[in-house]
């Protein structure tokens, strides 16, 4: 049966061991950074706006974020941690209403999302080689090992980023 979703942003290798995670370590580390510097150009009024039809606001976008590092934290541990386990599908389209996503204050969001990396580099850079190779299985994706996780989460961030300075260029006009 084929997953019925793909993550689009899983763009650092190809499913290959990597012989040195250092340098996907680090790009985990650079994430809320660059986050941070894509909404630091948002109007007071911007957060909550939808300039492109159809599409989040940039105050959903930054709590999509978050929610979804709270997730990916979990699994990541638990593959380090358990032998094999099963973690589900967090759909945003479900989790980004029913979690009231208007009334959250995008700065504790953004300061969140630095925290749970900040709380999870140290356990990452801990990790052997043989670590980020154990494998969990996704409900709906099938097995995927730590290395791959770490992958999908850290290209989240500049995946959203792009969508955040479509919003910021479509207030702009």
């Amino acid at each position: 049966m084929k997953p019925k979703h793909v993550a689009p942003f899983h763009v650092l290798s190809k499913n290959t061991a990597m012989l040195d995670v250092s340098p996907l370590i680090e790009a985990y580390a650079n994430g809320p950074e660059q986050l941070r510097d894509a909404v630091s150009s948002t109007p007071k009024y911007g957060w909550d706006e939808k300039p492109v039809e159809g599409k989040w606001s940039i105050r959903q976008v930054v709590c999509h974020l978050a929610d979804s590092e709270i997730v990916y934290v979990d699994r990541m541990k638990r593959v380090i941690a358990e032998d094999n386990p099963t973690f589900f599908e967090a759909d945003p389209d479900v989790f980004g209403p029913a979690l009231h996503c208007k009334h959250r204050p995008w700065e504790t969001e953004l300061n969140m999302i630095e925290a749970v990396r900040s709380h999870m580099l140290p356990i990452l850079k801990a990790s052997d080689i043989q670590d980020f190779q154990r494998t969990g299985v996704h409900s709906l994706d099938g097995p995927m090992n730590l290395e791959t996780l770490l992958e999908r989460i850290t290209g989240h961030i500049p995946h959203h980023i792009a969508f955040i300075r479509e919003k910021l260029d479509a207030m702009r006009k």
